[in-house]
């Protein structure tokens, strides 16, 4: 079983996968012919103690997933499309990250607070207000979710999520790196980000549910200030959850984002298989050269 835990995201028409120093991505092209791409990894977590200690760390992997996703997703379309006319730069990835942010933000965190703060005639005590709150939370991400897994572009991004899943999966077991190998595992994965985003929401709601309500700027003020603990608390949860499969406590912890995982991953075809292999190829050449050097 390998020991560094790969792990990555499907962008559009590819995957791309995130090693220990190597980002790899593959896309297909139209034509059919499969980009190959990646590029070293320069992360504080190879320089600095601190960025790799628990409850940091999680804050670090979640910046720079946003912002090398972003990138990669920007590079994946200019591949997909082939289309000189239309070209995505990606010096605008961090404003990307930022904007999406806020309007996450804006949508899971400030619209659920405002909305029980208007019926605050009505459920008066704090607590549960903070617990609806909480509810209308989840409602929203499992609603949004929902939503987009019916638009038949993002259907077929999840389908490669799958494959990104499944070749992973295949690597962790010591399989070859073979369509046919890796086509019998399941396309859901415990250390997956939609599971991550799922535990964030159930960490916010227990987080939230002690904070006082009495002033709705200082109310606000204390959600976002705990969205990064609440995040890396999450990340934290994760790991311990993915590195500890077989126990029955960790298997109830993971199972919600597992179950999750039925929307936002699709059994992928064997050309989406290839494409989630060569970006798995790619990482791990990448990280044997650098070891080499």
């Amino acid at each position: 079983m390998a020991q560094f835990a790969y792990g990555g995201q499907a962008v559009i028409e590819g995957v791309v996968i995130r090693g220990m120093r190597t980002i790899g991505l593959a896309v297909r092209k139209p034509s059919g012919v499969i980009y190959r791409y990646r590029e070293p990894i320069d992360s504080p977590l190879q320089r600095s103690r601190v960025a790799r200690l628990p409850f940091v760390r999680g804050v670090v992997v979640l910046w720079e997933s946003l912002v090398i996703g972003v990138r990669m997703l920007m590079r994946s379309a200019n591949v997909a499309l082939e289309d000189e006319s239309v070209k995505l730069e990606g010096g605008s990835a961090v404003g990307f990250v930022v904007t999406t942010l806020a309007i996450a933000l804006a949508l899971f965190v400030g619209l659920p607070y405002l909305a029980t703060q208007a019926i605050h005639g009505i459920v008066a005590d704090a607590r549960m207000a903070n617990i609806l709150e909480g509810a209308l939370r989840m409602a929203l991400f499992l609603g949004y979710v929902s939503a987009i897994s019916l638009l038949p572009d993002v259907r077929r991004v999840f389908a490669y999520h799958g494959a990104e899943h499944m070749t992973i999966h295949a690597f962790e077991h010591g399989e070859p790196l073979q369509p046919s190998a890796i086509e019998k595992y399941p396309t859901a994965h415990p250390r997956c980000g939609t599971a991550f985003l799922l535990l964030v929401v159930v960490v916010s709601i227990i987080a939230f549910a002690f904070l006082e309500r009495a002033n709705p700027i200082l109310a606000l003020f204390e959600r976002l200030v705990l969205v990064l603990p609440v995040a890396a608390i999450s990340y934290e949860v994760l790991r311990i959850g993915a590195r500890h499969e077989s126990s029955p406590l960790m298997r109830i912890l993971v199972w919600p984002g597992l179950l999750l995982q039925r929307i936002t991953t699709r059994q992928p075809t064997r050309p989406m298989i290839e494409v989630a292999i060569a970006s798995l190829e790619e990482a791990l050449a990448g990280d044997g050269e650098q070891r080499v050097a």
